[in-house]
């Protein structure tokens, strides 16, 4: 989509810190950080929410959750703790319509979240 900055961060034209990048997704800090280590890892296709998601991109999925997986432990969160979160519409807090996940870790995290 030429009006999405993650569709555009994925592209490279808009900058970010990129910390893992391959041929399906990519993960960057975030600017907002609220932990920590806040890591979005988003798929290059656009897909606007998990609610989009079908069945033919469970592989996509499946990687999205390994590379935050790969990079919790990277990010040497994996033994204490981590959580991941996607937003699925306004109400939820979603503020930009390209699915993503948030890596969240470095501190201990309430419940319920918000």
């Amino acid at each position: 989509m030429n009006d999405c900055p993650f569709c555009a961060i994925a592209a490279g034209t808009i900058a970010a810190d990129r910390i893992y990048e391959d041929e399906e997704v990519v993960a960057f800090r975030d600017i907002n950080p609220q932990a920590p280590t806040h890591i979005l890892v988003i798929p290059r296709e656009h897909i606007a929410s998990a609610a989009e998601l079908t069945r033919a991109q469970d592989p996509l999925w499946g990687r999205v959750l390994h590379v935050a997986q790969q990079l919790a432990v990277s990010e040497d969160i994996d033994a204490s703790g981590f959580r991941l979160v996607t937003n699925v519409g306004a109400d939820a807090g979603q503020t930009v319509p390209h699915l993503h996940l948030h890596l969240l870790g470095g501190r201990a995290m309430s419940w319920p979240p918000g």
